[in-house]
């Protein structure tokens, strides 16, 4: 049993012109990710007619962006992921066209063992299932309290925010099996699309956590969601794609940011490291404060006196003096150095400390003192400093 191609190609215009009868199923919408065939052609009003039953020569065709199953009972025993017209025949075994799919979707069928004996009798449930395998857009999710160490602070802080992220049915024999099932009609994204934004929003925890690893800062995270995906990939692979068959495409974060909590303890670290690097800014700053307790102790019902006084006592315990800050800041200016106690000038000018001049080579004079009372004055002085006596 299994598929025979018949005509290349998915126009299904093309396909209704050679065949009268056949299954088929329109273009899916971003929000079908399952329909169930339907049956196109004139069959009268036969009772034993059975709409999408496929019985011994069936003709079903299959448009772009469509893996179509044939299930019996519940079990794939057929599929096809190449876009065309086939005949449906108990004469072959299963044709599994896996298309552009690879291998993969071929090993989960021979995984499945869903081989059974048909003999294409009326009555028995055989029907064409077709999945949509392009990619759906558009799925919106929202985020909050997620915590996040932030390099640059050294600071664990909580993140919230939404973005959209898109994601494809990447297995369609695991997806049927375990979550679509023989649906009577159509199963759609709506019945998805809280369990996966919930499973997303509990994989954003690690995955942010690795980032945090890397070193990058919060507000860095959009520019890095290509990143942040592959993360999501790998932490969900087991439960989307192995469990589900479907795998996350695309996202990108319109807006995250802190929670309020977290952006005033950023904004008082902000504050503090200002004023670290500045004393001349905590100057100010604090005579800013100073001032407003001023104004304050000012309005003080229990009287001025009172609040100047619980203001004197809060910088008596502690308090800064905003012109020390100021004084410290200002750069100081260079005092003037005094010549060492046993430096001598000599005829070129130069004050040295030698035994010679370096500028000009002339040794050092002799020491003398002062004929009348024996003070000994520096070689050259014109007058003697103990007695005034003239030497010169």
């Amino acid at each position: 049993m299994g598929l025979i191609r018949s005509i290349i190609g998915s126009g299904l215009s093309a396909i209704q012109d050679m065949w009268k009868e056949f299954i088929y199923c329109d273009s899916m919408d971003n929000d079908t990710l399952v329909q169930k065939g339907q049956s196109k052609g004139n069959h009268g009003a036969g009772e034993d007619y059975n709409e999408n039953v496929i019985t011994e020569g069936s003709k079903i065709a299959v448009n772009n962006g469509q893996v179509m199953l044939v299930v019996e009972n519940g079990q794939i025993i057929d599929f096809t992921a190449e876009p065309g017209g086939y005949e449906f025949t108990s004469k072959t075994a299963p044709s599994a066209f896996e298309g552009n799919f690879g291998q993969g979707i071929k090993k989960t069928f021979n995984e499945m063992k869903s081989r059974f004996a048909w003999g294409g009798v009326k009555g028995v449930d055989q029907r064409a299932y077709f999945v949509n395998v392009k990619e759906i857009m558009n799925n919106k999710f929202g985020f909050g309290d997620v915590p996040y160490r932030d390099s640059e602070f050294n600071l664990t802080i909580h993140l919230q925010g939404y973005g959209v992220f898109s994601f494809k049915i990447v297995d369609p024999l695991i997806f049927y099996t375990n979550i679509a099932g023989n649906v009577e009609d159509c199963y759609t994204k709506d019945q998805l699309e809280e369990q996966i934004k919930s499973e997303l929003q509990d994989a954003l925890l690690p995955a942010l956590g690795e980032m945090a690893k890397q070193g990058l800062k919060y507000d860095e995270l959009p520019g890095n969601v290509k990143t942040l995906t592959n993360i999501l990939k790998e932490k969900m692979a087991e439960t989307w794609r192995e469990k589900r068959g479907i795998e996350i495409v695309s996202m990108t974060l319109s807006n995250i940011h802190p929670d309020e909590t977290s952006i005033a303890k950023i904004s008082v670290l902000q504050e503090s490291r200002a004023y670290s690097g500045n004393k001349a800014m905590l100057g100010a700053r604090v005579g800013v404060a100073q001032a407003n307790a001023m104004e304050i102790a000012a309005s003080n019902t229990a009287g001025s006196m009172t609040g100047f006084a619980g203001m004197g006592i809060a910088q008596n315990a502690g308090g800064v003096n905003v012109s020390d800050l100021m004084s410290e800041s200002a750069p100081a200016q260079p005092q003037p150095q005094k010549a060492p106690a046993n430096a001598w000038t000599c005829e070129c000018g130069s004050v040295n400390t030698g035994k010679f001049c370096p500028e000009c080579g002339k040794p050092r004079p002799q020491a003398a003192f002062c004929p009348e009372c024996g003070e000994q004055v520096t070689p050259g002085a014109k007058f003697c400093p103990n007695c005034g006596h003239k030497l010169q």
